[in-house]
């Protein structure tokens, strides 16, 4: 039933001791005196949810609200320290990169055992070994042990269990941005076939864009409190109000009469692109727009992967560069003679800034573009390392 509610928390809460003790020394005089040196952290209080079957929900706040503490508990990996929560349904859930993988076991090992622990029988696991394998399309390597593993081929082989489980409910905590764009599409098409069998997903991402387009529900988590959910563009502008700008000794302001008016990226030709191969010239192409006057004014670009990792950070001012004054509207030109970023999916943030350094007008996810890489390489730099047998080497020498 579409009304049926699956997950429930009631008054969920979970609280965490940070140990104080900085070494060794420190913790064995300090012994015996319980937890008089452990901060008590509370990660989720009193958090009361009702998660009906058929719908998506987008889990969004910033770092450190209490996103995947929540999901954890609703998958049963950690227990609360208060309230508890009523699941209705098999849970398939890919929480952090190579959970619930054993290190040392290979790739088939791995399938029979996450698969196993998610409810199928030996038989079953047996029916859909071929087409998990073939999904994940790292064939070559499924009697490797995982430790060898990238980040990438990971994050292929649990989403090909999960998805073939038939879960009743999927939950994936902010993966699947590991992967190439090729799989994240085969990722999204199995996602919407999920939506469309009547699947509950539980979705968190920093993408707010992929919230609004995905997500029929949001709900917005800051410091371990649900402050906003209902409709996906509300709670998103609920939580771009609530990010507001950086601020210094008083609250910066943003300027209504400055806008970043448009943004793209380009190849070297000149035309506008969503994807790039690593290492190859990219334009960003800026659009600034001023009503009144605009002097003194620098910019602020921030290249990230899609999971708010930083790639880059660079603002004209600290590069010397003087923007003229501007009234009406101008393009401003980043040109990267290279990008050697690992394969993913990327975006810019862009900031237009006054002399004090407050933001006038900022543009969160401006540009989005994707890095596409023959290897596997997981990170956000690209490197070529070579690889040779230490026979081939001269011994290492040893200091005397």
């Amino acid at each position: 039933m579409a009304d049926e509610i699956v997950i429930r928390t009631v008054d969920l809460s979970k609280q965490f001791s940070i140990r104080k003790d900085k070494s060794l020394k420190e913790r064995v005089l300090k012994r015996g005196r319980g937890r008089a040196h452990a901060e008590q952290f509370w990660a989720l209080r009193e958090v009361n949810l009702e998660i009906a079957s058929g719908h998506t929900i987008g889990l969004i706040g910033p770092n450190g609200s209490g996103k995947s503490t929540l999901l954890q508990m609703i998958t049963g990996i950690i227990t609360p320290t208060a309230g508890y929560v009523e699941r209705t349904g098999r849970v398939a859930a890919l929480l952090n990169l190579g959970a619930g993988f054993h290190p040392d076991l290979t790739g088939r090992e791995n399938v029979y055992l996450n698969a196993s622990i998610l409810g199928l029988s030996r038989k079953e696991i047996d029916r859909h070994f071929d087409a998990i394998v073939e999904f994940s399309e790292i064939q070559k390597f499924i009697d490797t042990p995982v430790k060898f593993y990238s980040s990438g081929m990971y994050v292929r082989l649990a989403f090909a269990v999960a998805v073939h489980v038939d879960p009743d409910i999927l939950i994936i905590d902010e993966v699947l941005s590991v992967g190439d764009e090729a799989f994240q599409r085969k990722c999204r098409e199995r996602i919407e076939q999920f939506q469309q069998q009547g699947k509950t997903i539980v979705l968190v991402t920093h993408s707010l864009e992929q919230v609004q387009k995905w997500c029929d529900r949001a709900i917005l988590l800051v410091k371990g409190d649900v402050v906003a959910q209902g409709d996906p563009k509300d709670v998103v502008a609920r939580f771009r109000e609530m990010q507001g700008p950086p601020t210094d000794s008083a609250p910066a302001r943003q300027r209504t009469d400055v806008s970043i008016a448009a943004a793209r990226a380009l190849d070297p030709d000149g035309v506008a692109a969503s994807t790039f191969a690593s290492g190859s010239p990219v334009s960003l192409d800026l659009g600034i727009a001023s009503d009144d006057a605009l002097t003194g004014w620098a910019m602020r670009i921030e290249l990230r992967k899609a999971d708010g990792t930083l790639a880059h950070s660079m603002t004209t001012s600290q590069r010397g560069i003087e923007l003229p004054a501007l009234v009406g509207r101008a393009t401003v030109r980043i040109d990267f003679p290279a990008l050697p970023l690992a394969a993913g999916n990327y975006h810019a943030d862009i900031a237009v800034l006054a002399s004090t350094g407050h933001v006038l007008h900022d543009r969160k996810q401006a540009v989005r573009f994707a890095i596409a890489r023959d290897c596997g390489d997981g990170g956000v730099v690209a490197l070529d390392p070579t690889v040779r047998m230490a026979e081939d080497l001269a011994p290492a020498r040893t200091g005397e």
